[in-house]
């Protein structure tokens, strides 16, 4: 690697601000803010918005958009159009 032309990789604590929880990886980001992490060392701290401990994807709440009546009003407005199963020549 050339010398001086990367960003500085370092220890950092990320928190969800909706669940609190925390976890140590290794990032570019900065902030003033410090963390007491578990080993004792203090550690930048960032917080995030989502992580996979509150989004709904991964927790299993995500809810489904009611798509009921849109294929009917479709078909309505168009008609109901039905695929050939023969081949078209």
């Amino acid at each position: 690697m050339k010398a001086d032309i990367h960003p500085d990789y370092h220890p950092v604590v990320f928190e969800d601000v909706s669940t609190g929880k925390r976890f140590l990886t290794r990032s570019t980001a900065t902030s003033t803010r410090t963390a007491q992490w578990e080993d004792g060392n203090s550690y930048p701290l960032i917080t995030v918005d989502v992580t996979s401990d509150s989004h709904p994807f991964w927790t299993g709440a995500h809810r489904v958009l009611d798509t009921a009546g849109r294929v009917e009003k479709f078909e309505r407005k168009y008609g109901r159009r039905t695929r050939s199963s023969g081949k078209e020549s």
